[in-house]
């Protein structure tokens, strides 16, 4: 297992620009299930196991259907 990165303290102006878009997205008037969505289509892109389990947790809390979570990974192939 790899150690994470201390984005704050090594990066600390990406990891300024990353809080400044979570509130971005927090004033963004999108549904929470849906940002969820994003973060965990992203964690699948990134390949990060723990991200994806999070995300999914965290959309499930919001409301998203477990159909949905299902065919996120293949969204693009679904009508």
């Amino acid at each position: 297992m790899h150690n994470r990165i201390e984005w704050a303290k090594h990066a600390p102006q990406a990891y300024q620009a990353m809080v400044g878009l979570e509130q971005a997205l927090a004033n963004s008037g999108l549904e929470h299930s849906l940002l969820e969505l994003i973060r965990l289509r992203a964690s699948q892109i990134n390949g990060c196991a723990y991200c994806v389990n999070l995300h999914a947790n965290d959309a499930r809390k919001a409301g998203e259907t477990e159909a949905r979570l299902q065919t996120l990974c293949v969204w693009q192939d679904t009508s």
